[in-house]
């Protein structure tokens, strides 16, 4: 019964240490393919991230307050007009909302300028 208890130990402890190889392996090769896919995102996503510092929004607020899901030019120009004129103080809105509106816009312009910058291109403004 002795001999039948230690053989299974053995069992358990080789099982535990082929489990924690294989674990091991996997997370070296998750950095190891890490590391391209950052450099590729490297760039871009830190004057990214610089201009969200700057405008006090994220790409995602601002995209939020323009009710814009595709980042394209010509839509935020549509949506922030819009807005800008329904909020307008004379008309009875928000200057606060008004105010939200143009720094979405100025975060939105900045973050289609760096995606152009990316791609060897003009931005249309």
């Amino acid at each position: 019964m002795a001999v039948m208890a230690k053989y299974l130990a053995q069992i358990i402890v080789m099982g535990v240490q082929v489990v924690g190889r294989a674990f091991a392996r996997a997370l070296r090769q998750e950095f190891a393919a890490m590391g391209p896919a950052a450099d590729a995102r490297g760039r871009a996503g830190q004057q990214s991230e610089v201009a969200s510092d700057l405008s006090g929004l994220s790409l995602q607020e601002a995209q939020q307050i323009l009710n814009v899901s595709q980042l394209s030019a010509e839509e935020v120009q549509k949506n922030y007009e819009y807005l800008f004129k329904v909020n307008d103080k004379s008309l009875g809105g928000s200057f606060y909302l008004q105010s939200k509106v143009v720094r979405a816009k100025e975060r939105l312009d900045e973050e289609l300028r760096i995606q152009a910058q990316d791609q060897g291109k003009e931005p249309k403004t």
